[in-house]
């Protein structure tokens, strides 16, 4: 019995936990507003109705006061006749006549008095319901202007459910480009170390790269030579043109020196044999 009585208590909390989540106080006041309406409604109703039947009796009444005041007339008439039966009669009626009417008096004061006390809480369950209207009103906006402050203050703060969604997906976006971004420095210094082959030619080994890096640096070294020179005015100094010292100007621009033809050696006799 236990066990099923945790398991009761259990599904009662979740339960309710579930309808709390599901509840908008709004719609529950509208709801409770819609009730005292239809309560009002019934009251209202009620009144209507005992009115209606005070109004009927009342008019059951004059119809018995109206034939009792005929009878009446019927008793004087036939006593005046000389027929004091029809008179004993018209009276005895006139008797039966007069207690219905008593009733009815009593009935309609009772109506009367459940007349008024309806009226009277019809009215005031009206103020109460108008004054629950002003209300409902004022705290459903109170409740509106405190969710859109709440939803306002989790964006800033990052913790609502879709700023934390767009958090992520900045996050991931950012971890994915700094993940291509040192794919592709590891690939470039793979390609530049030779270790992986160039799909758009041939292969080159490190003597190659190391050659090519020198011819680069001498193009750069060149190039800030003559930079220097035309800032200066003057020629570029040769350790800087690329020209090692002590170097001879080309052969273009010195004379040429002529070499006397060599002897052809001719061999010993000791050295034939």
């Amino acid at each position: 019995m236990s066990i099923f009585k945790r398991m009761s208590t259990i599904f009662r909390a979740k339960a309710n936990s579930a309808l709390d989540k599901a509840e908008d106080p709004r719609e529950t006041l509208d709801y409770s507003y819609q009730k005292q309406l239809e309560l009002l409604q019934k009251v209202r109703r009620g009144v209507a109705d005992v009115a209606t039947s005070r109004k009927r009796v009342e008019l059951q009444a004059s119809q018995l006061q109206s034939q009792s005041a005929k009878l009446q007339e019927q008793a004087q008439k036939a006593l005046s006749m000389g027929r004091e039966d029809l008179a004993r009669e018209a009276l005895t009626r006139k008797s039966g006549l007069q207690g219905q009417i008593d009733d009815l008096q009593t009935q309609h004061a009772q109506l009367q008095g459940e007349e008024e006390k309806l009226t009277l809480a019809s009215q005031r369950l009206q103020a109460k319901v108008e004054s629950f209207r002003t209300r409902k009103e004022t705290i459903k906006a109170t409740y509106t202007a405190a969710e859109a402050q709440t939803r306002i203050n989790e964006a800033f703060s990052g913790i609502s459910e879709e700023m934390s969604d767009v958090g992520l997906a900045v996050q991931r976006a950012e971890d994915k480009t700094q993940q291509m971004q040192a794919r592709a420095g590891a690939i470039d210094e793979l390609l530049a170390s030779g270790a992986l082959d160039d799909a758009s030619g041939t292969a080159k080994d490190n003597i190659t790269l190391e050659l090519d890096r020198m011819s680069s640096n001498s193009d750069v070294e060149n190039e800030l030579a003559a930079m220097k020179a035309q800032l200066s005015g003057g020629s570029a100094p040769r350790e800087l043109s690329g020209e090692a010292p002590g170097a001879q100007a080309p052969q273009s621009a010195q004379q040429p020196v002529q070499q006397p033809a060599a002897e052809p050696v001719r061999p010993q006799d000791g050295d034939a044999r």
